[in-house]
């Protein structure tokens, strides 16, 4: 994250983050944080120890009784651009736990963690790409982090639509135009026309985003006009 817009708003203080070694927080010689299932199976499970003196130092660092829990999960809820908001709404700190090999002692989860997430229906080696993919999605929601208001408000999910499709130079590549709406210049015109092309990708890509959404008459009037 050093080299992106997150790591240029941590160095001018907008936003902190800091990566917690588990293995720090072991009673054992071996530095071991995980052992067999009970019950039987293949893996290892992660013990509960080590994660809740992590946590709690974390806590201490911060001056906290406590801080808001999140364990990465493909047994959690589905993130979504909503999740991002809240978190990033109702909390100045947040703790990312990451989850390995078969997963955590329920223990800790029951006694230590707020809410688990999944990034989707799929299983990853470990819980540290969903735990950089929420951190980055909430990061650009806190003011300061992107240059101004649309670069938030003006993308795909922020308000339960695909964003609509771009266009850069040269007007003409290897055969195909730009829009020529686009180059107009008439700027009522081509934000109907971002509306229009943001309802009808959606509909075609996400139909139950689609199914969601509360359509006005004008946009009922856009997807007649540009639908074909």
């Amino acid at each position: 994250m050093s080299g992106s817009i997150t790591g240029r708003a941590r160095e001018r203080g907008i936003i902190d983050f800091r990566a917690w070694q588990i293995r720090d927080f072991t009673k054992n010689k071996q530095k071991q944080t995980d052992d067999y299932p009970y019950g039987g199976g293949r893996g290892c499970v992660m013990y509960a120890q080590p994660l809740a003196d992590c946590r709690r130092a974390v806590c201490d660092s911060a001056g906290r009784e406590s801080i808001h829990t999140i364990c990465l999960s493909p047994a959690g809820r589905p993130f979504t651009q909503d999740i991002a908001k809240r978190l990033s709404r109702e909390h100045d700190r947040i703790i990312l736990v990451c989850g390995h090999y078969e997963g955590i002692d329920e223990r800790f989860i029951d006694a230590c963690v707020d809410e688990e997430i999944s990034l989707g229906d799929f299983v990853l080696t470990g819980g540290e790409i969903p735990a950089l993919a929420v951190a980055d999605a909430v990061f650009r929601l806190v003011p300061g982090v992107l240059p101004d208001e649309e670069c938030v408000t003006d993308e795909s999910h922020w308000d339960g639509l695909l964003e609509h499709p771009q266009y850069t130079r040269p007007e003409l590549w290897e055969g195909r135009a730009v829009p020529e709406l686009l180059l107009s210049g008439h700027h009522l015109n081509i934000k109907k026309w971002r509306r229009a092309m943001s309802l009808l990708r959606t509909r075609a890509r996400r139909p139950d985003m689609f199914e969601r959404l509360s359509l006005s008459d004008e946009d009922l009037k856009l997807l007649r006009e540009f639908g074909s």
